[in-house]
């Protein structure tokens, strides 16, 4: 399979890009190369590396608009759960499709999923594998659900590593400290390292667990994870609000990956991430939109937004997290969190792309494309997307999308009902 896009956009300049196969093969002007299919760009549209939402939960798309304006612990125990433990193959399948169709749709090329996948991995690795795009599908643990214990992850693991694809992996994913015994966090710690996985948590998402974890263990979370060996560059570290400092400076020490998700944290009015001090530290500061139930969207283009301007509002400061900064926290951050070579349009990259028509009224005048990206586009400025070298959105058509939509809200009545 081979793409050559004429007459496109990038780095202030106009030129062609030839991709060979999944990887970027060639960047220059006037090429002349025979290509499988080929995309005019007219010196219209620009190219972009694909975003990456670092954190979500795919199927939970299902669930989108089900239980809004509650605090978070309600939010979870009394409507989220009660209603996730009802999910059957067809439902995860389906809603994991629906967040593919939105990801495709917005701009999204790759995702680091935590979802219910002890029951269900190769259900959604199918999901994904047949909507094209990258992702890394979390196994998650979760002391409570006897699927979510050492053991069954550990059974399930050696069942589906064989189904590793080129562009799907898995990592492991002990939901939150609070969810998780020491003696099970302890384990995945020595589980991922053994199997070379990346390790996906939540923490430090609301004060309360903070001041429970220091109650119970007279450590603060990271200070807690800390001393069991946990925190790593392998680390993907969702939320990360409640943060003293010392708990901040351990994380850049500690080259952990942290994963802000500002919607989310506004509408569960979680509190404010401390972007300005975890940039100072060093830490990787990579960008998720969380799950459709507590954001509503999967658009990566409404988060960049939110996520320049929530630290600007903190620290009192216009100048914090610039567009430039938050738009490389969206794609090369990403990237180097997830241990995958997108992010960036250079020849030897993977070809994970997409294309912007510059005649939309959100680009015009056109002074900076980089702050428009940021601040005044949404996903639906997205004409083109391309994962691992094959098309899967042209002219903002993506095959088989009534169909998805349509079977997704099937599934979601019926879970609702």
């Amino acid at each position: 399979m081979s793409v050559l896009i004429k007459n496109i956009i990038f780095d202030n300049g106009e030129g062609d890009i030839f991709i060979e196969g999944n990887k970027i093969g060639k960047i220059a002007k006037n090429l002349n190369l025979k290509a499988d299919e080929k995309i005019d760009g007219k010196g219209e549209k620009v190219i972009l590396p694909g975003l990456i939402n670092c954190h979500c939960h795919s199927a939970m798309n299902l669930l989108r608009g089900y239980a809004d304006d509650l605090p978070l612990k309600n939010w979870l125990e009394k409507k989220i759960w009660p209603l996730e433990a009802k999910l059957n193959e067809e439902d995860v399948y389906w809603g994991a499709k629906l967040a593919c169709l939105e990801m495709i749709k917005t701009g999204t090329v790759c995702f680091n999923d935590m979802y219910w996948h002890f029951k269900h991995p190769e259900v959604t690795v199918s999901a994904i594998k047949e909507m094209g795009l990258r992702a890394v599908v979390g196994l998650t643990m979760f002391d409570s659900v006897a699927e979510g214990t050492k053991e069954v992850v550990e059974k399930t693991y050696s069942r589906v590593e064989s189904k590793y694809v080129q562009s799907i992996v898995f990592s492991l994913a002990p939901h939150s400290i609070y969810a998780v015994s020491r003696e099970n966090l302890i384990w995945a710690k020595d589980f991922a390292k053994k199997n070379n996985l990346l390790l996906h948590v939540h923490l430090s998402e609301i004060e309360k667990e903070a001041k429970d974890c220091f109650k119970k263990y007279n450590l603060r979370p990271v200070e807690f994870l800390n001393k069991m060996g946990f925190l790593n560059k392998n680390c993907i570290l969702a939320h990360s609000i409640w943060l003293s400092d010392k708990e901040i400076k351990i994380l850049g020490e500690r080259k952990c990956n942290v994963v802000y998700c500002p919607c989310s944290n506004m509408k569960l009015a979680s509190g404010f991430f401390p972007y300005k001090k975890l940039k100072k530290a060093g830490v990787n500061i990579c960008l998720g939109t969380d799950g459709a139930a507590s954001n509503n969207n999967l658009d990566m283009f409404e988060e960049m937004k939110f996520a320049s301007l929530l630290p600007k509002i903190k620290e009192k400061d216009p100048t914090t997290a610039p567009a430039s900064e938050i738009f490389e926290a969206a794609t090369k951050n990403g990237a180097g969190a997830l241990k995958m070579d997108i992010g960036e349009i250079k020849e030897g990259k993977l070809a994970d792309l997409i294309l912007i028509d510059l005649n939309q009224i959100c680009l015009a005048p056109g002074h900076n494309l980089i702050s428009d990206l940021v601040y005044s586009c949404s996903g639906n400025c997205v004409t083109d997307l391309i994962c691992n070298g094959k098309i899967l959105m042209r002219d903002r058509k993506v095959k088989g999308e009534e169909k998805i939509i349509r079977e997704a809200a099937k599934r979601a009545d019926n879970l609702a009902s």
